[in-house]
């Protein structure tokens, strides 16, 4: 089964507000504040978004220029972002968390031609002109610019990612990206019209700005987001205040959130999480609190989620799911499709990017045939679905067997007093590495107390030889795990190379 051809012509920003003219007064977004939301109308966001858009066009910038956004937690991100794309010129969301320097050296590479940028947010030393909020907003008011219809390959908008090398590289996506998404709604979401969606990120994540707005819209839902002063804690009142219907958020939210007891939530039908694999044990633990399953998804930021469990189809237990309906994806292993190897996702994929920005010979690097890579090493189950093993360059050598570091990590994330842990293979001299496991618990556990837990779960030599407790694992800015850091920084404490 594939997905319907992309219609043509086509515009991204007039997909995802389609539904704005049947329904004009439903309630599109609520920024939900501790003591009241702002809530912003359909009629309402798409006259911002194309009145924004004839404003950025009066700026003198035209189809084709890219627009750096430097944009904190307001619907002004959005906003932009789809005013952007109505009129052909290429956003770049980028999290409003980078510092100067960090911007400067994205705005080199990328030379904007403009940048929009919300106060108290760090801008680049960059020649290109800035508007300001004050300004954005001014636009909204102005006559609604027409969608640029055109060919949905064309480039619509670039993210950036620092994949494996710690090196920002730009992703360049079409706009027909989001037609591919319309496969998470029955194949992760279990989305309707009638759901209220609340993501815990902030707007400039790609998967708050996905899953938690675009993706709702596009099907006429309610995106309820927080306001960007709440605390953590507050989000299940603010899902019961709000009659959250589906939650979205990473591992780390569920993990924290659970921390604390959770209220009833009468109208939740389930949670979502992605940016990182789901521990079964906060899994459990969630449905124990609430009595709502949470699906998982797996994507990244060169393609859409396409693997996952939903509400029709629940994932086998252990596996991330099965490829959501019309996604063309295949595991591969020295060059040839098998039911153990690397992650594959066909070229011909709507939700597969452009290229990398400036970078065909990376681009090509990444393909294998008519394959595109994504680093991620899988094993296909007899019922078809996908287990994941980890990064191709975080998965473990014990003796000449390879270990994925997410099956060692499942089972001494069973231990009563670990709240976290990462396994990471080390080095211990020139001819001879082991693999170690860092945990999170509130005091060190005994080395033999861990070594005969890990027995029971796990052959001997999968199982960790060192055992090491830090205060908190080192993550990166959306959250992911960074095993990579933990085997840096033991090799520098310890001399190794």
């Amino acid at each position: 089964m594939f997905l319907s051809p992309v219609p043509a012509p086509f515009n991204m920003a007039a997909h995802v507000l389609a539904r704005a003219g049947a329904q004009p007064d439903k309630v599109a977004l609520a920024i939900l504040g501790p003591a009241r939301a702002e809530r912003w109308s359909y009629a309402r966001l798409e006259a911002a978004v194309r009145g924004a858009a004839t404003g950025l066009l009066q700026t003198g910038l035209c189809a084709g220029d890219r627009v750096l956004l430097r944009l904190g937690n307001t619907p002004d991100f959005p906003i932009a972002f789809l005013a952007c794309l109505a009129v052909d010129l290429i956003p770049v969301p980028t999290s409003a968390q980078l510092t100067s320097p960090e911007t400067t050296a994205l705005a080199a590479t990328l030379a904007p031609a403009a940048i929009i940028g919300g106060a108290d947010i760090a801008l680049p030393d960059h020649p290109a002109p800035v508007i300001n909020t004050d300004t954005l907003r001014g636009f909204h008011a102005l006559a609604p610019a027409p969608y640029t219809m055109g060919d949905p390959n064309r480039a619509g908008y670039i993210i950036f990612t620092s994949g494996t090398s710690g090196r920002p590289r730009g992703v360049v996506h079409a706009h027909r990206a989001i037609w591919a998404r319309g496969s998470m709604f029955d194949g992760w979401y279990g989305l309707t019209d009638t759901d209220r969606v609340l993501h815990a990120g902030a707007f400039n994540w790609t998967y708050t700005l996905g899953t938690g707005l675009m993706d709702p819209w596009t099907q006429g839902a309610t995106a309820l987001i927080p306001a960007a002063d709440t605390k953590p804690a507050m989000l299940p009142l603010l899902m019961k205040r709000h009659d959250a219907t589906i939650f979205a958020a990473a591992p780390g939210v569920y993990r924290h959130l659970l921390k604390s007891p959770m209220p009833p939530l009468p109208k939740l039908r389930h949670g979502l999480s992605a940016g990182e694999k789901l521990p079964q044990t906060t899994r459990d633990a969630w449905e124990a609190a609430t009595g709502t399953p949470i699906y998982e998804a797996y994507g990244m930021s060169e393609c859409s989620t396409f693997l996952s469990g939903s509400p029709s189809t629940p994932a086998e237990a252990g596996t991330l799911g099965q490829p959501q309906p019309g996604r063309r994806v295949a595991l591969v292993e020295g060059g040839s499709l098998a039911d153990t190897g690397e992650i594959a996702v066909h070229r011909d994929d709507p939700g597969l990017m452009l290229h990398y920005l400036d970078a065909p010979e990376e681009t090509a690097q990444r393909f294998a045939g008519d394959w595109f890579l994504t680093g991620d090493r899988a094993t296909r189950t007899a019922g078809g679905h996908i287990r994941y093993d980890g990064r191709i360059d975080d998965m473990m050598n014990a003796g000449g067997y390879r270990v994925s570091p997410i099956e060692v990590e499942a089972a001494l994330a069973q231990h009563p007093a670990i709240s976290e842990v990462a396994a990471v293979e080390l080095r211990v001299k020139s001819d001879a590495s082991v693999i170690a496991a860092f945990y999170v618990s509130d005091d060190v556990i005994g080395e033999d107390e861990l070594a005969a837990f890990s027995a029971r779960y796990l052959a001997r030599y999968k199982a960790p030889r060192l055992f090491t407790r830090v205060d908190a694992l080192p993550r990166g800015a959306n959250n992911k795990l960074l095993r990579r850091q933990l085997r840096q920084d033991w090799n520098a404490r310890h001399g190794q190379t």
